[in-house]
């Protein structure tokens, strides 16, 4: 081989090299990126529309499928925000918070659309990868006794004065 071949060739390999040290310092940075709050998104649609973002919060509400895709919002505790994802990503949400239950914690990984041509102009982010942050879990709601109390007497007195009422009228 010869000098100006193996120069060459040695130029190749680090321009590789380089290209390959970019890209996995370009997908880390994104990876360990801090999650944007639902108002930061709103109030800076512009700046962040057809950029990848990082957004965490609740699971409310129904997971809507559709084909091999699913709708599912996330609440941060301010909004809401809808997000589009494949099916297989969504399967790892047992909760959606209802009043039944609280939903579990994701953060979600995509392209924020502040006004998505695919889903009719709604502010959105399509996600390319969801982690479980925390499970949700049922709600039980239990009777308070006081209150259960107060109603029975309230109900024994509308009762007492319908039948002095009716017995007035006769």
């Amino acid at each position: 081989m010869n000098p100006k071949s193996r120069q060459r060739m040695l130029s190749a390999v680090f321009l590789f090299v380089g290209c390959c040290v970019f890209a996995v310092i370009i997908f880390a940075a994104q990876a360990f990126a801090d999650a944007v709050s639902s108002t930061e998104l709103i109030n800076n649609a512009a700046k962040y529309d057809s950029k990848i973002v990082t957004y965490a919060g609740e699971v409310i509400g129904d997971i809507m499928v559709r084909k091999e895709s699913a709708w599912i919002n996330i609440y941060d505790g301010k909004n809401a925000i809808g997000v589009w994802l494949a099916k297989a990503l969504s399967a790892n949400i047992v909760y959606s918070g209802s009043y039944t239950s609280k939903g579990d914690w994701v953060e979600v990984t995509g392209i924020f659309q502040r006004a998505c041509y695919q889903h009719g102009g709604d502010l959105d982010i399509h996600a390319h990868s969801l982690r479980k942050l925390s499970s949700g879990s049922r709600v039980v709601e239990t009777m308070d006794s006081n209150k259960k109390n107060m109603a029975l007497i309230l109900l024994f007195i509308l009762g007492a004065l319908w039948i002095l009422r009716q017995l007035k009228l006769k």
